[in-house]
């Protein structure tokens, strides 16, 4: 007998309230009031993220949702209504940053900003978020590692509870949730301490190789990772790709876009980038033709 947690966190009406949405929301909201901080600090509107939000929270949680569903699309085609039963777990980090990526590039553009600016203003709250997220698989006694001794969990000096919900049917495993919770924060910290002297869109590069180290190493431990077709791991397949990505596109900012410093812009980028432009178009003077009068 374990004294796991109970993954419903109380009842309300005949209803379950699970512990795996209250942490996700609060992940989001955490993570909404440390951007929308410093967004406000670089000059925008305190409503404007609240409007963006609203695009990043559905996207990002249908394609976190499709993500998983997709690569577990044989279990899903035989049991089509647990499609929708996201309190029960299934939610892939990969599939919600590819949303909230898609969501972030039809706002910025359709509202005429800066992708890259927004990006990296939100980016370190996006890890933030996916750090106490990871506390919902905790609960779900999921996303963890191979099977280790009870000894090995006590010598790395972490709560009793968390040991004894690391013991599923008598087998105690790695707690990989608690791995990547860890690389996260201290990632956030990383981010937000360099990216007032990084230029624009690179706290997006760095984030991505960042996460992507960490996620590649500790997705090797896991035990229920996503499988792409030949037997490699989706999530280890995706990270090199982020890392190749984010490498790609650094260099390619640097020599074609020159961006400049985030911390030396305050208000919308883009709006800068014309005023500048005005400043240095040269001025055209025109003659104009006087005619002699008779």
């Amino acid at each position: 007998m374990t004294n796991s947690i109970d993954r419903v966190a109380f009842n309300i009406f005949g209803w379950d309230v699970y512990w795996y949405g209250i942490i996700i929301f609060m992940a989001m909201l955490l993570a909404y009031f440390v951007a929308n901080r410093e967004m406000v600090k670089k000059g925008f509107d305190k409503d404007l993220l609240m409007d963006m939000m609203f695009y990043i929270i559905i996207f990002s949680l249908i394609g976190a949702r499709l993500y998983f569903v997709l690569f577990n699309i044989g279990y899903y085609a035989q049991h089509p209504l647990e499609v929708l039963a996201v309190w029960e777990g299934g939610m892939a980090i990969h599939g919600g940053l590819i949303g909230g990526v898609l969501a972030g590039l039809y706002f910025t553009k359709k509202h005429k900003y800066s992708f890259f600016q927004f990006a990296d203003i939100l980016i370190p709250s996006v890890l933030l978020g996916q750090a106490i997220g990871r506390w919902g698989n905790f609960i779900n006694q999921e996303a963890h590692g191979g099977p280790v001794s009870r000894s090995f969990l006590e010598n790395l000096h972490i709560p009793e509870f968390i040991i004894n919900q690391m013991n599923i049917d008598g087998t105690y495993y790695h707690p990989t949730f608690l791995y990547e919770s860890i690389w996260n924060i201290i990632g956030v910290v990383i981010l937000i301490l360099l990216r007032p002297k990084l230029k624009i869109g690179q706290t997006l590069f760095l984030y991505m190789i960042y996460y992507s180290i960490g996620r590649f190493f500790i997705e090797g431990m896991r035990t229920d990772s996503l499988m792409f077709f030949g037997g490699l791991r989706t999530a280890q397949l995706m990270s090199l790709s982020l890392i190749i990505l984010a490498i790609a596109l650094w260099i390619y900012r640097e020599i074609k876009v020159k961006p400049p410093v985030y911390g030396e812009i305050h208000g919308n980028l883009l709006k800068d980038k014309d005023r500048r432009a005005r400043r240095t178009q040269p001025v055209k003077t025109v003659k104009a033709n006087k005619k002699r009068k008779k």
